[in-house]
């Protein structure tokens, strides 16, 4: 996919900040339609496919966005003694 438009800093906080107040509740498209402000669906998509890459964001079995993102757990087994990075 050619980008023709990259999202700006404050557009993919925008997109983060809906998500994670609206976790579980839309699926791709009517994420993208309720969304506070509007943008081109393709910067979105941009959005989206960075926020699912880096898991952030995730997918059920129903298509619905939840935010899985959580650096405090990640922390807290990070500094467990018994676990390891592989």
């Amino acid at each position: 996919m050619e980008v023709l438009h990259y999202p700006r800093l404050d557009t993919v906080l925008m997109v983060e900040e809906f998500i994670r107040e609206h976790s579980g509740e839309y699926k791709k498209k009517s994420l993208w339609e309720n969304l506070p402000r509007k943008m081109m669906y393709q910067t979105y998509s941009v959005v989206f496919d960075y926020l699912e890459k880096s898991g952030k964001i995730a997918r059920d079995r129903e298509g619905h966005i939840a935010w899985i993102w959580n650096p405090e757990g990640v922390k807290k087994y990070l500094s467990r003694p018994d676990l390891r990075v592989r």
